[in-house]
C-alpha cells in the first residue's frame, strides 16, 4: 500500500511541476511597443533625487562621526568619562580645541 502511495504522490508532484513550469514560459500579451522600455524623465529625477539624499546623508554622518570620534579620543585621553558632554565641553574649552562652530545644516 504505501508503494501505491508513494508512486501516487511522485505522479502527482511531477505534475504540479510540469504544470508550473509550462505555465511560467506562457507568453501573454505584455507591453510590448513603440514605447516599451523607455525610462521616462520623472524617473531620472527620483534617481537623481535619491541619489543626492544618500550622499548628503552620508556626509552628515561622517562629518558627524568624525566629531564624535575626536570628543571620545580627547576624553580617553584626558582620563573624562566620554559620555559626560558638559565636562568634555569644559575640557576642551580649557585647552582651546572646542569646536564651537558647529555648522548645522539639517
Amino acid at each position: 500500500m504505501s508503494l501505491a502511495l508513494l508512486h501516487s504522490v511522485s505522479a502527482c508532484t511531477q505534475y504540479i511541476c510540469t504544470a508550473a513550469m509550462i505555465w511560467a514560459q506562457e507568453q501573454k500579451g505584455g507591453p510590448l511597443g513603440p514605447e516599451f522600455g523607455k525610462a521616462s524623465p520623472i524617473g531620472l529625477f527620483v534617481l537623481v533625487v535619491l541619489a543626492v539624499a544618500v550622499l548628503t546623508l552620508g556626509w552628515l554622518f561622517a562629518r558627524r562621526f568624525q566629531r564624535m570620534n575626536r570628543r571620545q579620543v580627547f576624553a580617553k585621553n584626558n582620563g573624562i568619562d566620554p559620555f559626560d558632554q558638559e565636562e568634555i565641553d569644559k575640557q576642551m574649552a580649557a585647552q582651546g580645541i572646542l569646536d564651537r562652530n558647529k555648522r548645522t545644516f539639517l
